[in-house]
């Protein structure tokens, strides 16, 4: 986010969700795996990589952003709901988790296979 705002020039998806910015998802990308470098280092007892887990929720949760925001435009509405006042619904809330969510459920599975 924060990073979009400060350098964002290039628009992502602007038919979709005109204010993602590339500069934001690669600030996003950059910070996760910065927090994701420093849980491995800290958290040895936390199975999994998690430089890994980090890249791949960095880049599939805008990707589920995109696609809830895709769907309400589809549907002509500009909320998913009104049980959360002001936020846009309950998909809105967990868009991102649409994609992560099974993206990181089947890393690790292929992980414990291998």
């Amino acid at each position: 986010y924060f990073s979009g705002r400060l350098f964002g020039k290039h628009k992502m998806a602007p038919t979709i969700s005109p204010k993602k910015t590339w500069e934001g998802f690669i600030g996003g990308v950059i910070l996760t795996l910065v927090f994701a470098y420093f849980i491995e280092k800290n958290f040895e007892n936390l199975r999994g990589n998690w430089m890994i887990v980090g890249f791949l929720v960095s880049v599939f949760a805008p990707l589920g952003d995109l696609v809830e925001s895709q769907l309400k435009r589809s549907f002509g509405v500009k909320d998913s709901g009104n049980i959360i006042p002001g936020h846009g619904g309950i998909l809105d809330r967990l868009d991102s988790f649409i994609i992560c969510a099974p993206v990181v459920y089947l890393y690790f599975i292929i992980d414990k296979l291998l």
